[in-house]
């Protein structure tokens, strides 16, 4: 393991350690960034159960978009995750960066859940 990928693993063991501490219950948000792709889950550490998920790996989201690496393709897929949260009955999450910075395609696709109906 190279120094800086421990200190990426180390910067997401923290953040998500101070999520844990504020959640109340609720169930996280949690982003995944690739350089091609971007995806996201609600999962509720309690049960330690996905409650809903999207990517932009998936076959409907793929039809819509031109490109996956793109904000708009992360506004897309936070718009999705967040019509299956609601439909799954989950209108309140903590927001998992997951380590990533907040700007870019992390930013895009919070704005959009948040817009589509999701509270964090």
């Amino acid at each position: 393991m190279t120094a800086q990928s421990k200190k990426n693993a180390a910067r997401v063991r923290r953040t998500r350690l101070k999520i844990k501490k504020v959640a109340n219950g609720r169930p996280r948000l949690s982003v995944f960034r690739s350089s091609k792709n971007i995806s996201a889950q609600i999962i509720d550490d309690a049960r330690g159960h996905t409650v809903a998920s999207a990517s932009s790996l998936d076959k409907s989201m793929r039809d819509g978009m031109e490109k996956s690496s793109t904000s708009a393709a992360a506004a897309q897929v936070g718009k999705e995750i967040a019509e299956r949260a609601i439909k799954a009955g989950v209108k309140d999450v903590v927001f998992d960066r997951g380590g990533y910075m907040y700007q870019g395609r992390v930013k895009a696709l919070a704005e959009a859940a948040r817009e589509a109906g999701l509270n964090f």
